[in-house]
């Protein structure tokens, strides 16, 4: 069952990793935008790399690679030289707005295959594996909408 689970997932991934190629960007880099909007546009480098489920090495070099494309800044925080906020910039905030819309279309069409009540119950049972493996990402069924 998990390589089952495994495979959609890299299907999954695929499909995905078209549409944002479309636009530019990789799919992990609109996972970071995302999260820094879903948090209201800025983050610490420690709740942010939590979020991802990246170490900090990882959620670092994705950042540099985000603050060159002027889609995040970052600064260090006033009173604590030790604390990295990164925040979206108006290019970053801009497309992940802009790509929001259309990245729940392409899910959507990944996962036409199942009714709607099936989708339902798949985000049911998906929140339930998640609790179960530790995820500590608070679970909003809203946020995997498709």
């Amino acid at each position: 069952m998990v390589s089952g689970l495994t495979r959609a997932s890299r299907l999954l991934e695929r499909g995905l990793k078209e549409y944002f190629s479309a636009h530019g960007l990789e799919p992990w880099e609109f996972d970071v935008l995302a999260t820094l909007h879903r948090v209201g546009g800025h983050s610490c480098m420690t709740d942010l790399s939590n979020a991802l489920l990246l170490s900090p090495g990882a959620a670092t070099n994705r950042i540099d690679r985000l603050v060159a494309k002027d889609l995040v800044s970052r600064e260090t925080a006033p009173g604590n030289r030790r604390m990295i906020i990164v925040t979206l910039t108006d290019e970053g905030l801009g497309l992940v707005t802009d790509l929001k819309g259309g990245r729940s279309t392409t899910e959507r069409a990944l996962l036409s295959g199942l009714a709607p009540d099936e989708r339902s119950t798949l985000r049911e049972l998906l929140g339930k594996l998640l609790v179960s493996l530790d995820d500590t990402e608070p679970w909003c069924a809203s946020r995997y909408d498709a």
